[in-house]
C-alpha cells in the first residue's frame, strides 16, 4: 500500500536570525500545509538542510512534524546517508519517533557501485519496521540508482515501496516503472516533471512548489490520478516559470526566500549555501506574482 499519493512537500527547515531552528515557524508551516491539501510531508530531507542539520536538531524537527501533523497526514524523514551506519542509526531514531515512512537518498561522495547500493539500502531497510522511499538525485549525489537496481530492490526488500526519482531522465524513469512491475511507487522528484512522469504511472510527487503553492500541487497531482490530462497539462505548463525561479539557485535557497516574502519567518539557508542574489531574488519575486502567490 502506497504510503501517499499526490504532493508530498519537501519542507524547507525555518531558521532563526541566530541560525537555530526557528519552531514557532515550522509549526506554522505545518498547519498551512496541512490546510492546503498537501498529502504528505517530508522532513529534514535535502529542501530541510538536512546536510548541516545536526543529529539532534535534524531528529528534534522530524519529532516536532510528527507531532504537530498528529496523523492527519504522513511524515516521511530523510534519514540517507553516505554513511550507511549513520543512515541505519537516524532511520531507527526517526522510527522512534513517529515517522510513518523514511526517505532514503543515494550515498554522495562515495560514488557506491550498483551492488553497494543494493547492500546499503537493503541493510538500512531491514534495520527499520517503516516503509522507506528511495531518492535517485545524481546531480547531487554523484551515482545513479539505475532502473534494474531500483526494481531488484523494490522486489526484494519488503519495505523498500518507493523511489523519488530526481534523475531527470524521463526514459530512465520510464524503465523503472517497466522493470518493477508494480513493485514501486513512483513520484516525482522535479516539479517541472510531475505531468509526464505521472501519466507513465507514477503516483505523485516530492515537491518544493508545494512549499509556496500547497493547494496547486496538491491540485495538479489529483488531476492527474483522476486522468484528466488535458487539465493537469495546461497547469503544469502554468507553473513552469515558478519552477524554474525555484531553482535558478540551489534548492533550498530560492524556497526560503519564497517562504519569506510570503511573510514566514524562514531565515537564511546555513553555510555553505548562502541568501539569494538580488537579481535571482527579483526574478522569484516576480514569477510568484505572476502566479498569485503574491
Amino acid at each position: 500500500m502506497s504510503i501517499f499519493k499526490g504532493a508530498g512537500v519537501a519542507m524547507a527547515t525555518p531558521m532563526k536570525e541566530d541560525g537555530s531552528v526557528n519552531y514557532d515557524t515550522l509549526e506554522k508551516l505545518v498547519e498551512d500545509q496541512i490546510a492546503g491539501g498537501t498529502d504528505a510531508i517530508i522532513s529534514v530531507g535535502t529542501s530541510g538542510e538536512a546536510p548541516t542539520l545536526e543529529d539532534d536538531e535534524h531528529l528534534e524537527v522530524i519529532r516536532f512534524c510528527v507531532e504537530k501533523a498528529a496523523g492527519r497526514i504522513p511524515v516521511i524523514a530523510g534519514t540517507g546517508s553516505n554513511n550507511t551506519a549513520h543512515a541505519v542509526m537516524m532511520s531507527k531514531e526517526a522510527q522512534k519517533r513517529g515517522a510513518d515512512g523514511c526517505l532514503l537518498v543515494a550515498p554522495y561522495y562515495n560514488k557506491a557501485t550498483q551492488q553497494g547500493l543494493i547492500e546499503s539500502f537493503s541493510l538500512i531497510a531491514n534495520s527499520i519496521d517503516i516503509p522507506c522511499i528511495l531518492y535517485n538525485v545524481p546531480s547531487r549525489t554523484g551515482s545513479n540508482i539505475l532502473p534494474d537496481t531500483a526494481a531488484y530492490l523494490g522486489k526484494n526488500v519488503e519495505n523498500i515501496v518507493a523511489i523519488k526519482e530526481a534523475s531527470g531522465n524521463i526514459s530512465q524513469i520510464a524503465e523503472v516503472l517497466e522493470k518493477s512491475e508494480g513493485a514501486l511507487d513512483v513520484y516525482s522528484g522535479n516539479d517541472d516533471q510531475i505531468v509526464p512522469i505521472m501519466s507513465l504511472g507514477g503516483i505523485g510527487v516530492i515537491s518544493v512548489l508545494s512549499n509556496v503553492a500547497p493547494k496547486f500541487t496538491h491540485d495538479l497531482c489529483m488531476s492527474c490520478l483522476d486522468g484528466d490530462y488535458v487539465t493537469a497539462a495546461k497547469n503544469q505548463l502554468k507553473a513552469m516559470e515558478l519552477c524554474r525561479s525555484l531553482f535558478c539557485e540551489v534548492n533550498p535557497i530560492p524556497v526560503k526566500a519564497a517562504l519569506n516574502m510570503m511573510g514566514y519567518e524562514a531565515g537564511k539557508p546555513r553555510l555553505p549555501l548562502t541568501e539569494m542574489t538580488p537579481a535571482n531574488k527579483e526574478r522569484l519575486k516576480k514569477a510568484m506574482t505572476e502566479f498569485g502567490i503574491l
